[in-house]
């Protein structure tokens, strides 16, 4: 069955929540290692303060897609470049971490460990209720004791290795350069909406919903990246076909570190948001704005759904797990030929 007839089969449980209100609007994509690529989209971009069409070409806030899309990738290319190893301690980039406490746990951290959320680092923290000023809120991450615990899916590691492609770079986050529909600084006028922020007291529409990201000026290692349906499928066409990593790269994001994790990614597991019917070979990533990107090398296959399910709340049940289990085992029983739903 070709990408025109699988994707709006897969779509059609996207099109029932769109039709529920369960969320405003969603684009699904799919692409293969060979080039072929399918889209289809329904709803709305904004709902509030009035309603506004979502089309092919609307940019989403990707979320958390930023710590694979972008920072994974980035401190690999430095790797492939020779320029930090990833068994290198933080403080290679970064000297000053935890400067005044030489033996701090933090300065044993190394980029694998940050990448692969095998820290002692929390999920979360609420920075930006200390301030809005970016150059005293990363001096604050730099220098904060840190509460010791398990390893946890963390955006701290994520700030952190933000922060080292900043030192090694010489540039702002917010100023590096990105591919084709990929954006730190979308146009607005052509993003769909998040959340209506109490704390910014304002619909989100084209500046990252993440507060920490938004308090650090925007962009961060774990959150801020923005982009189109053809931007992520572009992406993924780059890790099918190798054109975007090195062999060696490549078998570092394949590669478990732990139960869930590789380098960056999730590895397949049963239950996990893209579906059961994925073979083992299949890494992914899901943002809290309700995006998503899973990526199948056994089948040379990759499927993104993106929706903007925290508009105009996130105080909200979306059903955003079921939805993308539901889709992706769709996309794959299609593509496979063995259902025509």
């Amino acid at each position: 069955m070709s990408l025109t007839d699988v994707a709006p089969r897969a779509f059609a449980p996207v099109a029932a929540a769109i039709e529920r209100r369960d969320i405003p609007g969603a684009v699904l994509g799919i692409v293969t290692a060979d080039g072929q690529r399918a889209v289809c989209w329904k709803g709305l971009a904004q709902i509030e303060p009035h309603e506004e069409s979502l089309s092919r070409g609307t940019w989403f806030d990707l979320a958390s897609l930023t710590k694979v899309i972008f920072t994974t990738t980035r401190i690999l290319h430095f790797v492939e470049e020779g320029r930090v190893s990833l068994d290198d301690p933080l403080i290679t980039a970064i000297p000053d971490l935890r400067q005044y406490d030489m033996n701090a746990a933090e300065r044993q951290l190394t980029f694998r460990q940050c990448l692969a959320h095998q820290t002692h680092l929390p999920a979360v923290e609420p920075l930006y209720t200390y301030g809005q000023e970016p150059n005293t809120l990363r001096a604050f991450i730099l220098q904060r004791v840190w509460q010791s615990g398990p390893p946890v899916y963390s955006d701290i590691n994520f700030m952190l290795l933000g922060i080292a492609i900043e030192r090694i770079t010489g540039q702002p986050l917010i100023d590096q350069p990105l591919a084709a529909n990929l954006s730190f600084r979308p146009d607005p006028r052509l993003c769909a909406a998040t959340e209506r922020c109490t704390w910014r007291g304002r619909v989100i529409r084209g500046e990252v919903h993440d507060e920490n990201a938004f308090a650090l000026g925007g962009a961060s290692g774990h959150a801020g990246l923005f982009g189109t349906i053809d931007g992520v499928l572009d992406f993924a066409h780059g890790l099918l076909d190798g054109s975007v990593l090195s062999a060696e790269s490549l078998e570092a994001i394949r590669t478990r570190q732990s139960e869930k994790r590789t380098v960056g990614w999730e590895g397949f597991y049963p239950g996990w948001h893209g579906g059961d019917a994925c073979s083992p070979a299949t890494i992914g990533h899901t943002g809290f704005t309700g995006t998503g990107l899973w990526i199948d090398f056994e089948r040379g296959l990759a499927w993104s759904l993106l929706t903007n399910r925290v508009h105009p709340s996130r105080h909200k049940d979306s059903g955003i797990l079921s939805l993308r289990r539901e889709t992706s085992e769709r996309v794959i029983a299609l593509f496979d030929g063995r259902t025509r739903l």
